[in-house]
């Protein structure tokens, strides 16, 4: 495989940019509180303002996945991925107006002590855990992506690759608190923008104009907007991106720990709205931006898929080895490309590991500290203990990276993981901000067999591997034989000639579907067998009430709009029986 090197200018650059990174890190450290409580640590004194937690809810979770997975997406499969836009729109004011309200009257460290307020300590622990899963899966996709690229722009082994950026995203995120990340991640955010922008400048320098970009991919067949098949088995379709869409949105900007820790962090429920909206155009530019930055690097190899000439192994490569085909002639700007991958990854690791250090403290250390102690774990003995669980979990992402390489494209990887987990964990925050007669019993039951069904449906195999749009070897100096045989046999999978092998139907549907499918089973099996098993033992949900003997609804645990609903209607009932009781009276 052909490498690159970086030259002094790149280096400078990257080294320059680090530093920067963690001297924000040391800043926050060492002013303010000293990050000497695990509210200022965690919650960043909820004193935040709407700008950087607009910022780093995009970068919380579009990193270095965004950079190389998007823009490899509309490389290799077309612009179709760009609807997937129209489920951030439609799911915002739901996260918004739906959930967030919710948490933000509890104002509580970790999310899942809503679980056990509306249904029990078991509800609690079961989604912390398989959040902690979760998340530890995502840090390993995380950290191999700008490995991965690394190893493509400057010849670094990617195993060196991620246990250098891990061991600095474990120091940078032990280092600071909340505060440090979310300034880091506004930093973040317009490296990452810059790479982007660096990307399709240079390549539509080197067409003569964006509109000779636009042409060939029109030509070549990557400019696709319709494909409304109804066949759950097609990789994406409206629907699958829409609907499928909403579900992942939702399981992320309304009811996971990273993004509302962060909405926690300002100082009201309407700058944390508002934050959430401003989230929105950022995302969709970042999300848009990268799509046409994979058409711009399509553009520059039409005629000469690296992967096709041997020069890299995998296509999630592309986009680093196009920045160090096309900008050495700028002295630092391959370094800054680089750089944008690099430190959105740091920015994205330290986020979820503060996220999983909360969960920690709150869900597993002070449980188990109270039960041992008998006494509550205070506040200025806890931050410590919750400094070494960030550093654990940021060696324990390392080791999770050497295991990305075999699930496939970062970007599907990743949404796979979010799915498989996300869709269930939606359903447990959804019965209980929108029902009142499930119970935990029954949402435990659902959430198992939803969870079994989507690690099932999400890592079973074998799967058919998804066969990109035609490319071109036409252009190759050093092609051969071999690789033009190769490069027909794709061509003609994508168009349909060669017909695949059997695959079980369950590992055919697309990745997409996965929330949906893990979403509804735990809504359908958690409400259902809540009606059931109540006739087995006590009938009423008792969690919920405020006044268990008088049967007044905790309001505090469900979504506004409903709450409002049912006070009112509790309040014209109290009305109309005392206008009863007081007609009784009078006769």
């Amino acid at each position: 495989m052909t490498v690159g090197t970086f030259d002094a200018w790149d280096t400078a650059v990257l080294i320059s940019i680090l530093v920067v990174s963690a001297l924000i890190g040391i800043y926050y450290r060492y002013t303010g509180g000293k990050q000497k409580t695990t509210q200022e640590y965690l919650m960043a004194d909820q004193s935040m303002t709407t700008f950087p937690v607009s910022f780093s809810l995009m970068a919380s979770f579009m990193s270095a996945i965004s950079l190389m997975g998007v823009s490899n997406e509309s490389y290799q499969f077309g612009t179709l991925f760009c609807v997937i836009n129209i489920a951030y729109v439609l799911s915002t004011p739901i996260a918004a107006y739906l959930f967030l309200p919710v948490f933000y009257r509890m104002r509580t460290t970790s999310v899942y002590e809503y679980l056990e307020r509306r249904f029990g300590q078991a509800t609690r622990l079961s989604a912390s855990l398989a959040f902690t899963v979760q998340m530890v899966l995502y840090m390993g996709i995380a950290l191999y992506a700008p490995a991965l690229a690394l190893e493509a722009v400057t010849g670094i082994h990617r195993s060196m690759a991620i246990v250098v950026i891990g061991l600095v995203c474990t120091f940078y995120s032990t280092l600071g608190g909340l505060k440090a990340v979310l300034i880091t991640d506004v930093f973040q955010s317009f490296l990452m923008f810059a790479a982007i922008y660096a990307v399709i400048a240079v390549s539509a320098i080197k067409a003569g104009g964006f509109a000779a970009i636009w042409e060939v991919a029109v030509e070549r067949g990557r400019v696709n907007f319709i494909e409304f098949s109804l066949d759950p088995t097609v990789r994406h379709t409206w629907w699958s991106l829409i609907i499928g869409g909403m579900v992942t949105y939702l399981s992320l900007y309304g009811v996971n720990q990273t993004q509302v820790q962060r909405l926690l962090s300002v100082r009201n429920l309407k700058s944390a709205q508002s934050a959430l909206w401003w989230n929105l155009p950022i995302l969709g530019m970042l999300s848009f931006s990268t799509i046409f930055s994979g058409l711009a690097i399509f553009y520059y190899y039409r005629d000469c898929d690296p992967v096709l000439e041997g020069r890299i192994g995998r296509r999630d490569q592309v986009m680093p080895l196009f920045a160090l085909d096309t900008m050495g002639q700028y002295p630092g700007l391959c370094g800054l490309f680089v750089s944008g991958i690099f430190s959105a990854s740091l920015s994205t690791i330290s986020s979820a590991v503060t996220s999983l250090s909360a969960v920690t403290l709150e869900d597993y250390l002070k449980p188990l500290y109270k039960a041992i102690f008998k006494r509550t774990l205070i506040d200025s003995k806890s931050t410590l203990p919750t400094k070494i669980v960030a550093c654990i979990f940021g060696l324990l992402c390392i080791g999770l990276a050497f295991m990305a390489g075999s699930m496939g494209g970062v970007l599907q990887a990743s949404l796979t993981i979010f799915g498989v987990v996300g869709g269930p964990l939606l359903a447990i925050f959804t019965l209980g901000v929108c029902t009142t007669r499930s119970n935990q019993r029954g949402v435990l039951l659902g959430f198992l067999v939803s969870l079994i069904v989507s690690f099932w449906m999400g890592f079973g195999g074998p799967k058919p591997i998804p066969v990109p749009l035609e490319f071109g070897t036409s252009g190759c100096a050093n092609v051969t034989s071999a690789m033009v045989g190769y490069a027909m046999e794709l061509n003609a999978k994508s168009s349909g000639v060669v017909n695949e092998p059997d695959y079980f139907w369950l590992y055919r549907i697309s990745y997409l579907w996965l929330s949906v499918i893990g979403f509804l089973i735990a809504v359908v099996v958690g409400y259902g067998s809540s009606i059931v098993l109540a006739h087995f033992g006590r009938a009423e949900n008792a969690e919920i009430y405020l006044d268990k003997s008088q049967k007044q609804l905790d309001y505090d645990l469900f979504a506004p709009m409903l709450s409002r609903r049912w006070r009112r209607q509790e309040e014209e009932n109290q009305t109309a029986q005392d206008e009863t009781l007081t007609k009784l009276t009078e006769q």
